[in-house]
């Protein structure tokens, strides 16, 4: 019973047959590899992926982790059944139950358990052999002895006979047990050899799993950044439209009690009028001159007291205005600290926090008063040597970066020879080693005439892809340890992402000959290229 469980674990899910390459999800079930693929490949269509075994729903296609215990589990199983696949002939003496042979003689051409092996013949012309069932191949097929030797130079194996006379007379042969040993040697060197290789290629594999998932890890959290960044985005905006509708629902309903007001005194003043209006009208009508005459007068139709009423409603008039959109704005003037802070959230520092030390500043290079361009000159600045001044070339930016992720861009002019990016402050001042992407302390991108490069450590990578732009972004990411340069064309374009452990703080520094760099303005809230 507990050999059928046991066997029943070493089965795939999916194909039901003993796992070939395991392979395991987030969840903790395993799979083949292949069976696994196949089903994730149908999933793709739909975007949702579940395990086959716990219908765990994954939000991205998962990751295949390799089950090193469980293939190790495997591979001995299969050696296992190998090696009892061998052992499974039978004495040719044992008639009437199958004994398991433990030896074969080549001159009886039969196999042996332990009983008859302790009885056989022990003379020299029985040659005993690890069991097999092909005896009669082991005889030579043209005199039918024993085959005992191994002629080097043809390969072949050769009884005594061959040996002394025929085709093979004069070879160097050896006897077999010696020429396997020696082959066995070479195969042990090999297998060494290839073992080897097979731990630098698990060690690789494994370096990647690890990677891919520090990258799915990374991802993920950058997914759960951005998310948390839009979702506080649209809840600000949603307290913000809330607020200005409400201001702008206060001020109409106070402009709508004021018209109202305004126009229920107007209409009564509009049915006075009308009263008066009507009466006149009945007196201009009448014919009897002494009823006219016996009312009392009107003056101009409209009292003193009637125009004090007239000026408080025009003043009420003039005070009915339309909604204060000074207050609306100020309301919205909100909006500004929003995107600042969705700037403090996306990417924290651009290229207006770079400026060039000058006390760093080679004697052939010229600083522009605003610290943000270097041009190289044949006058000599005659600025005192110190150990902070690079010898030839190049400058450093006055600031270093510990942490976070920051950019700055560049603008260089077509000319001969340039270099941009970004060293450690312990960087070599003199000697030829001292030019950024020359040594391990300094990462650059370099132009040549026309080929464009980065170095490292005095390692050239050429770019392959042609270059159209004089523009550049150069962006560190601290923790991780990218140093990634980018051509600022249409769409920006990544060239290349130095990955580093960095010890130091990291300075911005240019390299030029023959023509000069600027260092141009950048958005502050630039997120990194994919």
């Amino acid at each position: 019973m507990a050999s059928a469980d046991l066997k029943a674990e070493l089965l795939c899910p999916i194909c039901l047959h003993t796992y070939t390459d395991p392979v395991m999800l987030r969840c903790g079930h395993n799979f083949c590899r292949v069976c696994i693929d196949r089903v994730l490949d149908i999933q793709d269509e739909s975007g949702v992926y579940t395990c086959p075994g716990c219908r765990e729903e994954f939000q991205k296609r998962p990751a295949l982790m390799r089950n090193l215990g469980l293939r190790n589990i495997m591979e001995n199983l299969l050696v296992t059944k190998h090696k009892e696949t061998e052992t499974g002939i039978c004495c040719t003496y044992c008639v009437d139950s199958p004994v398991p042979a433990v030896k074969s003689c080549l001159h009886c051409e039969a196999s042996l358990c332990e009983k008859h092996l302790r009885v056989h013949s022990k003379s020299s012309e029985h040659v005993l052999s690890d069991p097999s069932t092909s005896l009669e191949n082991r005889k030579c097929s043209v005199h039918k002895k024993i085959l005992e030797y191994f002629c080097t130079e043809d390969s072949a194996f050769i009884c005594v006979s061959c040996s002394l006379v025929g085709e093979h007379l004069g070879h160097r042969v050896e006897m077999l047990d010696e020429a396997s040993e020696k082959k066995k040697r070479k195969l042990r060197n090999i297998f060494q050899k290839l073992s080897t290789k097979r731990e630098e290629t698990e060690g690789r594999v494994q370096n990647l799993e690890e990677r891919w998932r520090k990258a799915q890890e990374k991802a993920s959290k950058e997914a759960e950044r951005v998310t948390a960044l839009f979702t506080d985005i649209r809840r600000q905006l949603d307290d913000l439209e809330k607020r200005v509708l409400s201001e702008i629902s206060r001020q109409e309903m106070e402009e709508s009690l004021s018209f109202s007001s305004l126009i229920q005194k107007l209409e009564i003043k509009k049915d006075e009028l009308s009263g008066r209006m009507r009466h006149i009208e009945e007196l201009c009508n009448m014919t009897d001159p002494l009823t006219v005459l016996q009312e009392p007068d009107t003056g101009d139709l409209c009292d003193p007291e009637d125009e004090g009423g007239d000026e408080d409603i025009n003043r009420c008039l003039y005070d009915v205005g339309d909604l204060d959109v000074a207050v609306i704005s100020d309301k919205l003037h909100t909006l500004c600290d929003i995107i600042t802070d969705i700037r403090r959230g996306i990417y924290v520092e651009g290229s207006g926090d770079i400026l060039l030390d000058v006390n760093t500043a080679a004697n052939n290079i010229l600083i522009s008063d605003d610290l943000k361009s270097a041009t190289w000159t044949q006058n000599n600045q005659n600025s005192p040597e110190t150990a902070d001044r690079f010898q030839k070339n190049q400058v450093m930016s006055s600031r270093g970066f510990t942490s976070g992720r920051h950019y700055w861009d560049v603008e260089s002019s077509r000319s001969v020879g340039w270099r941009v990016g970004m060293c450690y402050p312990s960087i070599d001042r003199r000697g030829r080693q001292s030019f950024i992407g020359d040594n391990n302390k300094s990462w650059s991108l370099r132009r040549y005439y026309n080929q464009y490069l980065v170095k490292h450590d005095g390692k050239d990578i050429r770019l392959p892809d042609k270059i159209f732009s004089n523009r550049f972004r150069i962006c560190l990411d601290y923790e991780a340890g990218q140093l990634s340069f980018y051509e600022l064309c249409d769409p920006i374009r990544h060239l290349h992402t130095f990955t580093a452990t960095f010890t130091e703080p990291l300075h911005a520094a240019l390299s030029v000959w023959r023509n000069s760099i600027k260092i141009s303005g950048g958005s502050r809230n630039w997120e990194k290229p994919s």
